[in-house]
């Protein structure tokens, strides 16, 4: 089928394949897509050969209906993301993923969401997969960011097309997959995660969405899970706060290995310094004139709430005013 193509920007007419009632069909059109993706000599195609490409998976992926299936089809789609040597093709691929995701999201029924949402999962897992074996450069972590955050994107605050579902979704399993893909990480010795550029987007959704569950979930899933995982221990205190949606979320792997923005120049990075960073950070993105005031109000209580705890009550610096 791959040999159908006609260009080296031309997707292969894999669609009717990849939607085939037939299963031996359906995995043997995977395997071509999968070898045609991953072949160096191509370049990445254009936005309208993915849209036409990923229609196709994503019905194959409808098509699965067993739970093994399912998860090994989940599996190996996302390997793709890996398989793919050319990282802008990489991030191509995964754009017309989430596009694909966004544009569909509504048309799933009850009984088949729980697949998605673990292809979603199977998706992230990988992407962080892709940044650690391309060393967290700036460039990459801008583009996977562009990804999410462009109208299309599952993290878009403009985009009113995108469910609030998906958005829920991966902000419950970020921190998650995050750690996961650290412990399980492609190439040895990993460089320290950039965890202020991973969570701009959120904190930029958390600022300007006008759906106050986004930002209820953003802030519980999110934010306090990760402040709290950062906050230094100190034996003359009870614990300050029940975690609201993770039991105890240490996140293991990530949090003694993590900077702000550059794991090169920065090393790993003090858990109590890097909370101190993310909460700077998310005071300068509350302060931004698109942030919408009530989403101002409640970012500049959880700022105050957990320098608060920092500093045990003391100067909690001067961008207060």
């Amino acid at each position: 089928m791959a040999s159908e193509a006609s260009s080296s920007t031309a997707a292969p007419p894999l669609g009717k394949y990849l939607a085939s009632t037939d299963k031996k069909t359906r995995d043997k059109a995977v395997k071509n897509l999968a070898a045609f993706l991953s072949d160096p000599s191509r370049d990445a195609l254009p936005n309208a050969e993915m849209a036409k490409l990923w229609k196709g998976i994503f019905y194959c992926f409808w098509m699965s209906d067993k739970p093994l299936v399912q998860q090994a089809l989940a599996s190996e789609l996302a390997e793709i993301v890996l398989t793919i040597t050319n990282t802008a093709s990489s991030l191509a691929f995964l754009r017309g993923f989430w596009e694909a995701m966004v544009r569909e999201w509504s048309s799933i029924d009850r009984l088949r969401i729980d697949k998605y949402y673990m292809l979603v999962r199977r998706f992230v897992n990988a992407s962080f997969r892709l940044l650690i074996r391309e060393e967290w450069t700036r460039a990459t972590c801008d583009a996977y960011n562009s990804i999410l955050t462009d109208k299309g994107g599952p993290l878009c605050p403009e985009d009113t097309r995108v469910p609030t579902s998906l958005a829920y979704h991966l902000a419950d399993i970020y921190l998650e997959e995050l750690d996961k893909a650290f412990a399980k990480s492609p190439v040895d010795s990993p460089l320290p995660v950039p965890l202020a550029i991973l969570f701009a987007p959120f904190l930029t959704l958390a600022a300007r969405t006008p759906v106050n569950t986004t930002y209820q979930r953003i802030q519980s899933a999110l934010l306090v899970p990760i402040f709290d995982a950062l906050a230094p221990e100190r034996e003359d205190e009870e614990p300050a706060r029940k975690r609201p949606r993770l039991s105890s979320p240490e996140y293991p792997n990530l949090i003694s290995n993590t900077c702000a923005e550059d794991p090169k120049a920065e090393g790993v990075v003090e858990k109590g310094d890097l909370k101190k960073i993310l909460l700077k950070k998310m005071f300068e993105i509350a302060s931004e004139q698109d942030t919408r005031d009530a989403n101002r109000r409640r970012m500049y209580a959880l700022w105050k709430e957990h320098m608060e705890d920092e500093d045990s009550g003391g100067s909690r610096g001067e961008d207060e005013g």
